[in-house]
């Protein structure tokens, strides 16, 4: 299994329901893409207080890699990337992609 995890640091401005369109729309993708499991994503609730201005994020867990990279070149995921990109503080430096093996 792959876990994806995304953080992101949004630019301000950016408001809530346009954050919940977004992820509602990744979270559709698992209806079209063999193997991605779920979706699960929101705001920190961390009380550390470590976030360093990362304040959403998701995950999405895949049965593989194949899953997984499926979803990487869906053309909705590349749109909703670029969306991503663009709403994010910094463009690409305000994302923190990581991919674990579980």
């Amino acid at each position: 299994m792959i876990r994806h995890i995304v953080l992101i640091k949004f630019k301000p401005g950016i408001d809530e329901a346009a954050i919940t369109s977004l992820f509602d729309a990744l979270a559709e993708l698992g209806n079209q893409i063999a193997g991605m499991r779920g979706f699960d994503g929101g705001v920190s609730v961390s009380p550390e207080k470590l976030e360093q201005g990362f304040t959403n994020g998701f995950c999405i867990d895949f049965d593989d890699a194949r899953a997984r990279d499926a979803y990487l070149a869906h053309p909705t995921h590349q749109a909703l990337g670029a969306e991503l990109v663009k709403a994010a503080d910094g463009e690409i430096s305000g994302l923190i992609v990581f991919d674990l093996k579980m």
